[in-house]
């Protein structure tokens, strides 16, 4: 049998080779956004394990051991500082721990500012 056309097989394999320079980028993007989020949620869970041990606690403490969690995880220093703040409420009688600061990415093709508020709250 003779064919009148070429093979198609180059085709496939162009699609193939760009299905998987997408799905390489699409991880590249995720994993270098996806820290940013991954050191929000451990600064928040340091956050939370201190308001539930705030009552055997002064704010000093709680306020060193944030500032140090903020170093360990590689936040920005605008995290602590003046915008770390620890308020003690009577009625209710209850613990607030919140702060802002924000990271920038750069990627090729994309450059973007996420702004955080972690917060954490808890009864005493």
């Amino acid at each position: 049998m003779v064919r009148l056309f070429g093979s198609r097989r180059g085709a496939s394999s162009a699609g193939c080779l760009l299905s998987l320079l997408l799905f390489v980028a699409a991880l590249y993007y995720g994993v270098n956004i996806g820290e940013v989020y991954f050191r929000y949620y451990r600064l928040l869970d340091e956050m939370q394990t201190e308001t539930r041990l705030a009552a055997g606690l002064d704010d000093g403490t709680i306020r060193r051991r944030i500032q140090a969690a903020i170093e360990e995880i590689g936040l920005p220093e605008s995290a602590g500082g003046n915008q770390l703040q620890i308020r003690r409420t009577a009625q209710p009688r209850e613990i607030v721990i919140e702060t802002r600061y924000s990271e920038s990415v750069s990627l090729p093709f994309f450059n973007h500012s996420f702004a955080f508020h972690p917060r954490a709250s808890q009864p005493l």
